[in-house]
């Protein structure tokens, strides 16, 4: 199950049975807090790669693949981004985490938001990289930006979304090169996620998150769906000017539903932050977790 799986030091993997999948686990570090890392398309637990090693120092940390992706169960249906929080909480039932603090990037920054509404009591801290927030509105800026989302539409579309992955390489590659201008990426890195997507059944799962996203989410999202809920967990949203995909004037606007949330825009860096500034990152989680 867990053959070909790229090795970060000190990390060591789990597939745990819960009550709705079973689930890929990468685990680090022997004392401390619990912190889990949640990845975001098209990567898996390697996301975190960079930062694991120095977290582990502080927390013990566990970065699960989320539904279809990685090395987790690919169930055929499922991919709203409330079932992804589910699957996460269900996950902490089966470790036996009381509570965590949680980091989440892209759509694991999304289900991350999610799990502190439907569970607070269940998220200390949370810290979100490079996503929208639940309570987008539509906006003329929004709408000049929507051409950034092309690629979502070709993922979403039923037959063409898995072949662009399931044919090879370049269609991620290209995506993960044009969202992040740093040119952090070894080939080797690149090849690790792009592998997993060329199975069949996990390109229809990416397929999928897009597909739900675009045809059951969007609209409900940018018209009030979580509009009633007010953000209690400490979280701070940390995002990259040049990001090609969450551009920093679409991360406005959520001051009256999340008090105790604040924005950081950081220059230089694209979409992929843990990737292109990693000591950042671990600067941010240690400085935000252990204030």
């Amino acid at each position: 199950m867990l053959e070909d799986m790229p090795t970060v030091p000190g990390v060591r993997h789990e597939m745990v049975e819960t009550p709705r999948l079973r689930m890929h686990v990468a685990i680090a570090g022997e004392s401390g807090p619990p912190l889990v890392l949640l990845h975001g398309w098209p990567q898996h637990w390697f996301e975190w790669r960079h930062v694991i090693p120095r977290l582990a120092e502080h927390y013990r940390v566990f970065a699960p693949d989320l539904r279809g992706l990685g090395w987790t169960e690919v169930p055929r249906r499922g991919y709203e981004k409330e079932d992804l929080a589910a699957d996460v909480l269900a996950l902490l039932e089966a470790l036996e985490l009381e509570s965590i603090f949680l980091v989440g990037h892209d759509w694991g920054g999304f289900a991350g938001f999610l799990m502190c509404l439907q569970a607070p009591e269940r998220v200390r801290k949370f810290l979100a990289l490079s996503i929208i927030h639940p309570w987008l509105r539509p906006s003329r800026t929004g709408a000049l930006n929507s051409w950034r989302l092309w690629y979502q539409w070709v993922l979403a579309t039923p037959g063409l979304g898995p072949w662009s992955l399931q044919r090879g390489p370049a269609f991620m590659m290209r995506l993960i090169r044009m969202w992040s201008p740093n040119g952090v990426w070894s080939d080797g890195e690149l090849d690790a996620f792009a592998d997993r997507l060329r199975q069949p059944e996990r390109a229809r799962a990416s397929a999928q998150y897009y597909r739900t996203f675009q045809t059951r989410e969007f609209i409900p999202i940018t018209g009030g769906r979580y509009r009633d809920q007010k953000l209690a967990t400490p979280t701070l949203l940390l995002s990259g000017m040049d990001d090609g995909v969450v551009r920093p004037e679409m991360l406005g606007g959520f001051e009256r539903y999340a008090e105790e949330m604040r924005l950081e825009l950081v220059p230089g860096v694209g979409h992929f932050i843990a990737d292109e500034a990693p000591d950042l990152v671990v600067e941010r989680t240690l400085r935000h977790f252990e204030a």
